[in-house]
């Protein structure tokens, strides 16, 4: 791939290079691209050290520099799940160690970074002809944490 012109970069307190080994246990097929500690030698607790990584063909920086900033929902990434076991898989994985449920399909991994774990099934029945199967669905994703895409239709 490549060398693209954007790359989002990833702010963590610590240890870019445990993140990266985070992130590609739950992206299988993850890979580090490249990895630097930056010592300060006049001032130790100014190091850091910065990592980029690749999954699921997107390249991320992680830089790893203290405490000063914190990831908030202004910014987040969403995951289209093909089924149930996708959205199974992601939400456990991004949730465990640390992580956090929140509504509509929303969660927080270990490190804070905003996740919307969505299956593809939502976006079509939303946008499905019978306007009355795009509204049940919508208003049941709202009543979810974690998606469920059985419950997302109509029971006849």
């Amino acid at each position: 791939m490549p060398n693209p012109k954007i790359t989002p970069c990833l702010w963590i307190e610590k240890d870019a290079k445990k993140a990266v080994r985070y992130y590609q246990s739950v992206f299988k097929k993850g890979k580090l691209i490249s990895y630097k500690a930056y010592k300060n030698a006049e001032n130790p607790g100014g190091n850091f050290d910065v990592a980029e990584m690749e999954v699921l063909g997107m390249r991320f920086q992680i830089l790893a520099a203290g405490p000063f900033f914190k990831f908030n929902e202004a910014i987040s990434f969403s995951i289209r799940c093909k089924d149930q076991a996708e959205v199974d898989y992601y939400w456990k994985a991004l949730t465990a160690k640390g992580g956090s449920e929140g509504p509509c399909g929303w969660c927080k991994d270990k490190f804070g970074l905003s996740w919307q774990v969505i299956p593809e099934k939502l976006f079509k029945l939303e946008n499905h002809k019978d306007k009355a199967k795009g509204k049940f669905a919508f208003t049941a994703m709202l009543k979810m944490k974690k998606i469920i895409i059985a419950d997302l239709e109509e029971k006849k």
